[in-house]
C-alpha cells in the first residue's frame, strides 16, 4: 500500500475541483482573464492616446466636438476615447477568455452574440460599481485615492463575477443557443 504525500492530496483535490470547477476555482481563473484583460486595456489605451495625440485630424475633431458641446477640454475627450476603445478591446478579449476557460463548461466553448451583448452590459453595471465605489471610498469615506481604487476595484471584480457566473455564463437547460 503507497501512501499519497501531502502534496499529492493537495494536487488531486485541485484537479477534481478544477474538473468539478469549484466556485472558488473560477473566481480565481476569472480574477486572472482580468489581470490579462487589464494589461490588454491598458497597452491599448496607450496606444490609442498616443495615436490620436498625434493626430492633427484626430485634435481638430476633438477641439470642434469640445467648442460644439461645451463639454470640457479635447484633452479630455481624447482620454474618453482612448479609454472606450481601450475598453471595447479588453472586454472583448475577456468575453473569448472566460468563454473558453473560467466558463467553458457553461458555455461549451462556444461564442454567441447574446451572450457576448449580455457579457458588455454586466462589464458596464461593473463599470457603475467600480466608479460608485471609487466615489464612496475617497468623497464619503474621506479614504486615500489608492484605497478607493483598491475598493473600486474588487467591488467590480465581485459584480463581473456574480454577473457572468449568475447570468451570463449560467447553466442553461435544454440546447445551448
Amino acid at each position: 500500500m503507497s501512501t499519497v504525500s501531502p502534496y499529492g492530496r493537495v494536487r488531486a483535490r485541485l484537479e477534481e475541483a478544477w474538473r468539478r470547477r469549484a466556485l472558488s476555482l473560477k473566481a480565481l481563473s476569472f480574477a486572472l482573464v482580468g489581470v490579462v484583460n487589464t494589461a490588454v486595456d491598458y497597452c491599448i489605451f496607450l496606444l490609442v492616446r498616443a495615436a490620436l495625440s498625434h493626430s492633427a485630424v484626430a485634435l481638430a475633431g476633438f477641439s470642434a466636438l469640445a467648442d460644439r458641446c461645451h463639454c470640457g477640454a479635447a484633452t479630455t475627450l481624447l482620454l474618453i476615447v482612448s479609454n472606450m476603445i481601450s475598453w471595447s478591446v479588453a472586454i472583448s478579449g475577456s468575453y473569448v477568455m472566460n468563454s473558453s476557460i473560467t466558463f467553458a463548461a457553461e458555455s461549451g466553448r462556444k461564442l454567441n452574440w447574446r451572450h457576448y451583448i449580455t457579457f458588455i452590459v454586466s462589464g458596464i453595471v461593473g463599470l457603475i460599481a467600480n466608479t460608485a465605489a471609487l466615489v464612496f471610498v475617497a468623497q464619503v469615506l474621506l479614504l486615500p485615492v489608492w484605497l478607493a481604487k483598491a475598493a473600486a476595484i474588487l467591488a467590480s471584480f465581485v459584480v463581473n463575477f456574480s454577473m457572468s457566473h449568475f447570468i451570463v455564463f449560467r447553466v442553461r437547460n435544454g440546447p445551448r443557443t
